[in-house]
């Protein structure tokens, strides 16, 4: 915080807002993984790949609810992937 060069303050308070998180992450090494997490964005975006000649944003949105919840679909029903 006492050096004159700007950005280097602005580094600083970005560090000073944010330290309970930075800490937290030092905390809890390895007993949490984002591999779940990662692996649900990677599902929605192949399946918003997939979706990209539907009319509307609602079907799209029915898709996404399928692939990522595991709701079971009824035999009469399109299927979407």
């Amino acid at each position: 915080m006492r050096s004159r060069i700007e950005p280097m303050t602005k580094v600083a308070r970005t560090l000073r807002a944010h330290r309970e998180l930075i800490l937290n992450y030092f905390r809890a090494r390895k007993e949490f993984s984002s591999g779940v997490i990662e692996g649900l964005n990677n599902k929605a975006k192949v399946t918003m790949r997939k979706s990209y000649g539907f009319r509307t944003f609602r079907v799209t949105e029915l898709a996404l609810y399928y692939s990522l919840g595991k709701l079971p679909e009824l035999e009469l029903t399109h299927r979407f992937f």
